[in-house]
C-alpha cells in the first residue's frame, strides 16, 4: 500500500511515523542526521520525506510569532449556528484571512475557530460584525488569549528512545515559548519570516536565491529569526494520520490562584497540542489530541480531576477541521 493509500486509510507506516517523530524534535535537521538517528539509510529517509510531502500528508512550516501574523493576541471563538448551517458557517469563516483554525464541533458550540485581527481597529469589526453577520450564525462567544503556554510545535509523537531524542536535540532550535516582545523587524526580516512560514526547512543558500542576496546575508536573517524564536519550525500533519482519532478543545474555569499551575501542568500533558491562558468565561484552554474516546475520558476524569483549582470545564470535540494554521485542510489526505 502506498503512502497516499495509507493516509487515505487513516494511518501511516511505522517508518513514516518515526520520521514524523524525528522531525517534530528537529524540524530543520539534515536528513542524514535523522537517518543516522533512526538507524536507516539517508536514501530511505529522503524517499519517505519526498513521498509524504508529495502526497500532501506532511509539511515542515514556520510557526510565526503573533506579532508577525497580525495585531495582538488571537481570540478563541465559539459559534452557535442555525439548524443545518454549521458546515456552511465553518466554510465561510475559513475564507476569512484572519482565521487560523476553523472546525465544526460537537459540545459547547457548533463551530470553533481561532482568529487574529489585522489591526487594533479591526478587532470589533471582525468579532462583532463580520463573524456575527455570517448567514447561519445565531450567536458567538469570544475569549482573548492572554498567553500561549504550549504551542502546536511542542507536541511530540512518543516513538523515539531517550538516546534518539538526545541526538536529535543537538540539531534543534530552542523550544521554549517566547515571552519577550520581538521588537521591530526590518522589511527583509519580515520577508524571510513569510518565506519560512511556507518552507520551514529552507536553507541559507536557497533563501539567498529567493531574496537575490548573498548567502551570508540570508544566513544572518534566517538565524536571527530562528534564534529569537520569531519563527519556530514545526511539522504540519493531521493528528488522525498519527493514530490520534479524537481532537478536543477543553475550556476550563480555574480558581485564580491556580491558573498558572493548571496551565503549566496541562502544557506538560502528552495530549497537549495547544494550551493558553484566556480572558473570558474560561481561564485556560486546552486543545488536546487523544487516541480514542477512552483516552479523552481518562483525561477528563483522572488527569483533570487530579489538578487542584479546576472548578469546571466545557468540551468541544472537533468533527471536521476546515482550516489549520491558516491553511485549508479539506484537501489533506
Amino acid at each position: 500500500m502506498s503512502t497516499g493509500e495509507l493516509a487515505s486509510a487513516g494511518k501511516l507506516e511505522p517508518g513514516d511515523l518515526d520520521l514524523v517523530a524525528a522531525l517534530q524534535v528537529a524540524p530543520r535537521a539534515p536528513l542524514a542526521a535523522i537517518a543516522s538517528t533512526l538507524g536507516v539509510s539517508s536514501s530511505t529517509v529522503s524517499r519517505r520525506m519526498a513521498r509524504l510531502e508529495a502526497d500532501g500528508v506532511l509539511r515542515v512550516i514556520g510557526q510565526l510569532d503573533w506579532s508577525v501574523t497580525g495585531h495582538g493576541n488571537p481570540w478563541h471563538v465559539w459559534v452557535n449556528a442555525g439548524a443545518g448551517s454549521a458546515r456552511k458557517v465553518a466554510a465561510t469563516i475559513a475564507e476569512l484571512p484572519e482565521s487560523q483554525l476553523v472546525a465544526t464541533t460537537a459540545g459547547r458550540a457548533d463551530v470553533y475557530c481561532a482568529v487574529q485581527a489585522a489591526s487594533q481597529d479591526a478587532v470589533q469589526d471582525l468579532l462583532g460584525e463580520r463573524i456575527a453577520a455570517i448567514p447561519g450564525v445565531d450567536s458567538a462567544h469570544s475569549e482573548l488569549v492572554l498567553r500561549g503556554v504550549a504551542l502546536a510545535d511542542s507536541w511530540r509523537l512518543p516513538r523515539l528512545s531517550d538516546d534518539q531524542l538526545a541526538a536529535l536535540r543537538a540539531h534543534a532550535e530552542a523550544d521554549d515559548v517566547r515571552t519577550e516582545p520581538p521588537g521591530e523587524l526590518t522589511e527583509d526580516a519580515l520577508r524571510v519570516a513569510r518565506i519560512l512560514r511556507e518552507h520551514g526547512r529552507i536553507t541559507a543558500a536557497q533563501l539567498a536565491r529567493e531574496l537575490g542576496s548573498t548567502q551570508s546575508t540570508a544566513y544572518r536573517l534566517l538565524h536571527t529569526l530562528l534564534d529569537r524564536g520569531i519563527v519556530r519550525p514545526r511539522v504540519e500533519i493531521e493528528p488522525r494520520l498519527l493514530g490520534y482519532g479524537l481532537e478536543a478543545v477543553i475550556a476550563l474555569t480555574v480558581a485564580p490562584g491556580s491558573i498558572r499551575t493548571v496551565s503549566e501542568s496541562l502544557a506538560r500533558h502528552t495530549s497537549a497540542r495547544y494550551v493558553s491562558i484566556v480572558a473570558g468565561n474560561s481561564s485556560v484552554i486546552h486543545q488536546g489530541v487523544f487516541r480514542d474516546e477512552d483516552g479523552l475520558a481518562e483525561f477528563l476524569t483522572s488527569d483533570l480531576g487530579a489538578l487542584p483549582g479546576v472548578l469546571s470545564f466545557d468540551v468541544s470535540v472537533l468533527l471536521d477541521v476546515r482550516k489549520r494554521y491558516w491553511r485549508d485542510r479539506t484537501t489533506v489526505r
